[in-house]
């Protein structure tokens, strides 16, 4: 039976329709819309916090999204074991949460960025990550304000040891440094994996990775982000 997934709407979200997209490029059917005000959740197969701007940001990004009512009922869908992605505003829904260990601050230079970026496959050996080969480097794209990941030195030494980096930001050689690290994250994470990997957290727009022309721009698009909604169509 084909897998069904859910997509969780805040007020302010806006990236649920790319997402779904995504899901139905890899071989997936239509995932369900599930409006914030929702409690409860049926047995879907995965869910995906999207990106956009949660209730305009307001105290920080995702605070205000992590206590809405139907977050109740992912959480509890997380103990099961359901497979969650949260993408961006997501990702930062997901700390807020404390689904996922550190939070999003600021980025270093204090302003937006949006554009393509590289990255570096720091872990495989997982569902959503499995059809990229090890240190792989990827292209997707970056929006964001808030993406500068942060955690203390406990975190942090506990997400390498468990292999708990899913993603780093670096250049197209796949190399890091301070010039491919668009945002300050420490150690240059881009996303990380619960400890059981069932939860992937990443800045990057996987979602927007899908094509190799860019519907907006006369450019060259990447298709390096479909591989990971096929992962997640594989749970």
């Amino acid at each position: 039976m084909p897998t069904k997934g859910a997509i969780i709407q805040f007020p302010g979200i806006n990236r649920e329709h790319d997402a779904a997209e995504a899901v139905v490029a890899a071989g997936g059917k239509l995932p369900d819309m599930i409006w914030y005000e929702e409690t409860y959740l049926k047995n879907y197969d995965f869910i995906i916090i999207p990106g956009g701007f949660s209730y305009g940001d307001y105290l920080r990004c995702g605070a205000m999204a992590a206590k809405a009512p139907i977050m109740k009922d992912v959480i509890q869908q997380a103990k099961r074991g359901t497979p969650i992605l949260g993408i961006c505003n997501g990702f930062q829904i997901l700390t807020e949460a404390g689904l996922l260990p550190g939070s999003l601050l600021r980025n270093h230079h204090l302003r937006f960025i949006c554009r393509y970026q590289h990255l570096r496959i720091a872990n495989n050996k997982n569902k959503f990550l499995q059809f990229y080969q090890s240190k792989q480097v990827v292209c997707y794209t970056i929006a964001h304000g808030d993406g500068n990941y942060f955690a203390d030195n406990d975190t942090l030494n506990m997400l390498e040891d468990q292999e708990c980096i899913a993603l780093r930001y670096c250049n197209d050689d796949g190399q890091e440094d301070d010039n491919s690290n668009p945002n300050g994250s420490s150690r240059h994470i881009a996303g990380i994996f619960s400890r059981d990997y069932k939860i992937l957290g990443l800045m990057p727009h996987a979602e927007n990775a899908i094509f190799t022309k860019n519907r907006y721009h006369q450019e060259k698009g990447s298709d390096d982000g479909i591989l990971l909604f096929k992962g997640l169509l594989s749970h």
